[in-house]
């Protein structure tokens, strides 16, 4: 009894390591897309003679860095400080966009108060980014709601009135598998992740 006791406790944490390994894995897979077309403003900027914002960019990035990497993809954090961290990756974007990103922001209070995955919004943002934004030449607009329903569940709407992507909404990129991945290992079937084409 002892021993298959002991091989069922060697088995669980076994399960406990592959589960937190299987997060860390998704939670790292930061887009290098989006380092290189950062690192490449950067340049233009420097070759420009644009130091002041160039140093700016560098800061946002290095801040943006710096928070996506001190944060365990088990952490959750307050949803007002995961805005805060977006923010950085869009004043980035910004330099690259300038005013062909257009943002609305759109959070209740008591939403700001909710715990959610640290970087969970980035992705869906870059994803609006890539399929609106960069694809219209006058750009586009992305909206950023949240609030917290009758049954105590706080919805995260991430929108854009881009074209959207051609594919099905269901067969998108790396970034939202492991939104949704992370999602399910989190949290399992107490969660809902909609993506649709308006």
């Amino acid at each position: 009894y002892q021993l298959f006791q002991s091989e069922k406790e060697k088995s669980l944490r076994s399960e406990a390591l592959a589960h937190e390994a299987q997060l860390r894995m998704l939670r790292y897979q930061l887009n290098p897309h989006f380092l290189f077309n950062t690192l490449n403003a950067i340049s233009t900027l420097i070759l420009v003679q644009s130091t002041d914002q160039a140093n700016n960019m560098v800061t946002r990035l290095s801040k943006f860095l710096r928070y996506s990497l001190e944060h365990d993809p088990l952490d959750k954090v307050d949803l007002a400080h995961e805005i805060s961290s977006l923010r950085l990756y869009l004043d980035i974007e910004k330099v690259r966009f300038e005013e062909r990103l257009r943002l609305g922001f759109d959070i209740s209070e008591d939403a700001q108060r909710g715990l959610v995955p640290s970087m969970l919004l980035q992705p869906l943002v870059e994803n609006s980014i890539k399929h609106a934004i960069s694809r219209s030449e006058d750009g586009g607009t992305i909206w950023i709601s949240a609030q917290v329903n009758d049954k105590k569940q706080l919805c995260i709407t991430v929108a854009d009135d881009g074209p959207g992507s051609v594919n099905h909404p269901e067969s998108v990129g790396v970034g939202m598998k492991n939104i949704r991945d992370r999602l399910r290992e989190i949290y399992g079937v107490n969660h809902e992740l909609v993506l649709a084409v308006r």
